[in-house]
């Protein structure tokens, strides 16, 4: 039986975190048309563990951060930002020195001006009694990687921490995302304006409007944010399974879906908007397969219907033997193509057992039967292992993404082998 029983609170940011510190014979085959490819393998000085998600310009070049790696001092670097082109050179890295931040871990948010605004899981404020190594910063760089500017430097209390996540913008260039702790201790959701000041937008309660927020926010054109909660939503933080919420632009909060654990467990994506207004995501566990202690993970929709929302469990993983079609899928939102078809990666399953004897990720295809298709294993080698952050495409239908190990097996970046490549899967 696959073990994957949630164990922590925070598992979202602490497995992160802690990280940073320190693969059938039903197997699912890829399809023949699809072509993957490495174009960057990590080495360590230019950045390490790539565990957000990539964000393409229109000239094909891509943007993204690595957890640690890099020129800065901390044990295993500091961590870095980067722009790479599309043959995968690297045109520039930033690299984290602590002060500055530490650890970018939810990508980057980029602007009409080539702008980068991101976040760190730790430097800035040291905060000894919740944050020894710093609370976490947000940051913005210039479109050459040269200047940095910090934006806010968390705290703990009130304003929150370790904020791992993906920003979103909303009107006036104001600036979204989620923190840990909170003046409630279950996270917050931020805002930062253009003049540099942040608050509390919302903090959650811990029991049914949810705890812990994760991943990041997606806006709709009113400004409405939708997001989701690792936990709560039934009694206590410890005793949910997660939310699906929307606040409003007055920072009121609606529950859309509680998760009960055969629909999903544990909520850990940033959503995704169709045309038609319904969202996707997914979660780290529950869904009907018995493999794995507490469910394998699940994508999921939700739809809006006369005032409320209808949940669709649209693929539940390790649905095959040996779970050749991976589970736990990534923190990164779904991407979904012109005929409905989505997109993303696991962070663990596949055919090859060459990670601590599980497997090591897929990237996959959901069509819109619920039908999935493989679209490459991860071997723990030199394709690399565990794309947690999920995937990006450009405008001709390529799928970018990145994978946190393997790659170049010599570079150290913790306990796993391998700093981690970059990747590109041709239709």
């Amino acid at each position: 039986m696959q073990s994957k029983k949630f164990c922590s609170p925070a598992k979202a940011i602490f497995v992160v975190f802690v990280g940073f510190l320190v693969v059938s014979t039903l197997a699912a085959q890829p399809a023949q048309a699809q072509k993957f490819k490495v174009l960057h393998r990590f080495h360590g000085k230019d950045g390490a563990r790539p565990v957000g998600q990539l964000v393409l310009d229109k000239a094909g070049n891509f943007y993204g951060t690595t957890g640690t790696g890099g020129l800065g001092k901390c044990e295993l670097g500091c961590g870095t930002a980067f722009k790479m082109n599309k043959s995968g050179t690297i045109v520039w890295t930033h690299s984290f020195h602590g002060p500055n931040g530490q650890n970018p871990g939810g990508g980057l948010l980029r602007d009409s001006a080539g702008n980068l605004y991101g976040t760190t899981v730790s430097g800035g404020t040291i905060n000894n009694d919740i944050c020894s190594m710093g609370c976490g910063v947000a940051f913005k760089l210039d479109k050459t990687g040269n200047k940095e500017a910090l934006l806010h430097k968390f705290t703990g209390i009130p304003d929150g921490y370790f904020p791992f996540s993906l920003l979103a913008d909303g009107a006036g260039g104001d600036l979204y995302g989620p923190a840990s702790g909170g003046a409630n201790g279950s996270g917050a959701i931020f805002r930062i304006t253009e003049t540099r000041r942040e608050s509390t937008f919302y903090g959650f309660g811990g029991g049914a409007d949810g705890c812990f927020p994760s991943a990041g926010v997606t806006l709709d054109s009113l400004g409405d944010l939708y997001g989701v909660t690792l936990m709560g939503g039934a009694g206590f933080c410890n005793s949910g399974y997660g939310v699906v919420f929307e606040i409003d632009n007055a920072g009121n909060e609606t529950v859309l879906h509680t998760f009960g654990g055969s629909d999903g467990a544990y909520p850990d994506s940033v959503l995704l908007f169709d045309s038609e207004g319904n969202l996707y995501g997914t979660t780290e566990n529950g869904g009907s397969s018995q493999v794995c202690q507490g469910g394998c993970g699940t994508v999921f929709e939700l739809s809006p219907q006369n005032g409320s929302w209808s949940e669709t469990v649209l693929y539940s993983f390790c649905s095959l033997s040996d779970c050749a079609d991976g589970f736990v899928p990534g923190n990164g939102p779904l991407v979904r193509d012109a005929n409905g078809n989505l997109y993303g990666t696991t962070e663990t399953g596949g055919a090859y057992r060459n990670c601590n004897g599980q497997g090591c990720g897929v990237a996959f295809k959901l069509d819109t039967a619920g039908n999935e298709t493989v679209l490459h294993n991860f071997t723990g080698s030199r394709d690399g292992a565990s794309p947690v952050a999920g995937l990006a495409m450009d405008s001709a239908g390529n799928l970018y993404g990145a994978a946190v190990s393997g790659g170049d097996l010599r570079c150290k970046s913790g306990t796993n082998r391998g700093c981690g490549v970059v990747f590109r899967i041709t239709p």
